[in-house]
């Protein structure tokens, strides 16, 4: 088993084909959207493929160790995460194809007009082993 990281982009992937922005959906198509993720997962931890997945809040602060005492806080000058980010969900698989073939069908959740959106999603895998050096 292997696995990998579905990541869910607000933007910064190529334009979905159902390309209207979750904020201009209508309540009805919001809960129909959270409950396609809600049904997928549960389906997933049926089958032991489910690890974790979150949909992310719009906000978020940069942290970074700057020595002793409180690190330093900042909203930017810094790539927005937030406006980037939507959310994740980790699984467990056996291998690219199947990661591959899940995150097609999540990509296949409903937006505006209860149509799926066909949005890209970023498929990472873990990394399992440490990078091997060679002089």
């Amino acid at each position: 088993m292997a696995k990998y990281l579905l990541l869910k982009h607000y933007r910064g992937a190529p334009a979905a084909v159902n390309d209207v922005p979750m904020d201009r959906w209508t309540p009805e198509e919001i809960s129909a959207h959270m409950r396609y993720m809600q049904d997928f997962a549960e389906r997933l931890e049926k089958t032991g493929e489910f690890v974790d997945g979150q949909a992310l809040a719009p906000e978020g602060s940069w942290v970074r160790y700057d020595g002793e005492g409180r690190p330093p806080v900042t909203d930017g000058p810094f790539a927005e995460t937030k406006d980037l980010i939507a959310g994740w969900m980790i699984i467990d698989v056996d291998g690219h194809d199947r990661a591959v073939e899940l995150a097609g069908e999540l990509s296949a959740a409903p937006g505006a007009g209860g149509k799926p959106i066909h949005e890209w999603l970023e498929v990472r895998p873990f990394l399992t082993a440490p990078p091997t050096v060679t002089e």
